[in-house]
């Protein structure tokens, strides 16, 4: 089994940046691709971004395009969320998720096809 572990997340003002990491460790050859989702109160679990772990490309919401970068850490095994321009509309819980079940040409966009989920880190941008 794989486990995730985010950290990074804090409160912050519109405007303003965070830098979100994730840390995966057990069976980590088993990811195929990593993805960051984002829920808030309320709200329906949304993609914000993803990459394939042995890749380089990545994929972004519209809503987060050319303000989030998604990428690989420098350590082994983690990928980071780089947030800037930051919008209070973007606060939110952000999981990091791994799909181990299959490899995909692209990853997937839904949630329902994520086996492992992080705790999440909450994410608080203030008007």
């Amino acid at each position: 089994q794989v486990v995730l572990v985010e950290s990074g997340g804090g409160t912050v003002q519109a405007g303003g940046s965070l830098r979100l990491s994730c840390a995966a460790s057990g069976r980590t050859f088993s990811s195929y691709a990593m993805a960051w989702f984002r829920q808030a109160p309320g709200n329906e679990r949304e993609f914000v971004a993803a990459i394939k772990w042995s890749g380089t490309t990545t994929y972004y919401a519209e809503s987060v395009k050319g303000r989030f970068t998604i990428g690989r850490g420098n350590a082994k095994d983690t990928v980071y969320l780089q947030m800037n321009s930051l919008k209070p509309e973007d606060t939110a819980i952000y999981y990091c998720a791994t799909e181990t079940t299959r490899q995909r040409n692209k990853p997937s966009r839904a949630p329902e096809d994520y086996d492992v989920w992080g705790q999440g880190t909450q994410v608080t941008v203030s008007a």
